[in-house]
């Protein structure tokens, strides 16, 4: 094969890299945007129709809807990752702490919305997806035992660890979700519940 041809035959393959690449982007696009509206179980035929291309092609750029499904996770989480920032430090005042924490998990988990509902439906039949979330809920009780060491410390073993898993619990996701779907409460009143929680718990733990 002559330099010509084999210089246009790299060309032709970078063209078809890109094709690829930004057909896989439109599935995943197109994933997302359906969970976003609430379909949390989209067919394959509905996810190819929003990306604009052809049940039979959405399989040339994943193995199968849960391969489809872990790379639209991966992609929310990468997005969402900086939200992750905290904006208090463990000797901050108590209340100031609090608030920062609040604020942090209602603008994270409001930003995670469907996507996290997903994660979690799937997670018992998917490792990758149940490890990625053991991973963030791990790093998630991190971040409270660091904020809240001062008051952990005045503790004996069990009773932190005990105030830690109460901590844990009332700003997890699933905490978010029930307050905010099966109670009806705005913003507002969901941030007030979890402040008047955390601040109860914490006073009379120090």
């Amino acid at each position: 094969m002559g330099t010509q041809a084999v210089v246009g035959a790299r060309a032709r393959e970078r063209v078809v890299r890109s094709d690829a690449k930004r057909n896989r982007d439109a599935v995943v696009d197109a994933l997302l945007a359906l969970f976003r509206e609430g379909n949390l179980a989209p067919s394959s035929a509905e996810v190819a129709e929003r990306a604009g291309i052809s049940s039979r092609s959405l399989f040339r750029y994943f193995a199968d809807v849960d391969d489809l499904c872990r790379a639209a996770i991966d992609r929310h989480q990468a997005a969402v990752a900086p939200m992750l920032a905290l904006d208090a430090a463990p000797g901050a005042p108590l209340v100031r702490r609090i608030e920062a924490l609040v604020e942090q998990r209602q603008r994270l988990f409001d930003a995670i919305g469907a996507v996290g509902a997903v994660s979690r439906l799937r997670a018992p039949f998917q490792p990758l997806i149940a490890e990625e979330l053991t991973r963030g809920r791990a790093y998630l009780r991190h971040q409270a035992r660091r904020l809240f060491a001062p008051e952990l410390a005045a503790l004996s073993t069990d009773e932190a660890a005990a105030v830690l898993a109460a901590v844990d619990v009332l700003c997890s996701f699933e905490a978010h979700q029930l307050l905010r779907y099966d109670q009806s409460l705005s913003r507002p009143r969901r941030s007030a519940a979890l402040t008047t929680a955390l601040t109860a718990l914490l006073r009379e733990a120090s």
